[in-house]
This record gives structure tokens, C-alpha cells and sequence, in this order.
């Protein structure tokens, strides 16, 4: 039913998906409402992530754009 290529590209979909869930678990919380939405946007804005926040800021990024291109990849060869 399934070519080799859909089962090796869905497989792949599922680790990307596993990783970007524990990528986003990993991440620090931010404050909760809208002061700290604001807040967590300056941050970021105006460049005061750690290290390690922008690292996994970018694991994320590069994660998420996996995902999205696999999804829609599979949905046109199925």
C-alpha cells in the first residue's frame, strides 16, 4: 500500500516530531498573561537569551520547519 519512501519519510516525521516536543518541553517557562508575553518578546527582541535559550531557540526553529516540510511532503505523495 505504502512505497518505501512514504514509510521512510513518515518515520522520520515521527523522530522529528518526538524531538520538537522534548525541544519545546527543554525550553524555560515563560510568565504567565500579558505582561509576560511583552516581557518574553523584549527579551528576545533585543537579544538577552542565555546561551543555552539560543541554542534551543534554534533547535526549535530548524525542528519545527522540518515538520511542517515533512507534513506537507507526505501529504502530496499520499
Amino acid at each position: 500500500m505504502f512505497s518505501l519512501v512514504s514509510q521512510i519519510l513518515m518515520v522520520v516525521h515521527f523522530f522529528v516530531a518526538i524531538g520538537l516536543v522534548a525541544v519545546v518541553l527543554l525550553q524555560p517557562g515563560r510568565s504567565a498573561g500579558i505582561s509576560g508575553a511583552i516581557a518574553g518578546a523584549g527579551e528576545s527582541l533585543f537579544g538577552r537569551q542565555s546561551g543555552m535559550d539560543e541554542f534551543l531557540s534554534k533547535i526549535t526553529t530548524y525542528l519545527a520547519v522540518a515538520f511542517m516540510s515533512l507534513s506537507v511532503l507526505i501529504a502530496v505523495l499520499l
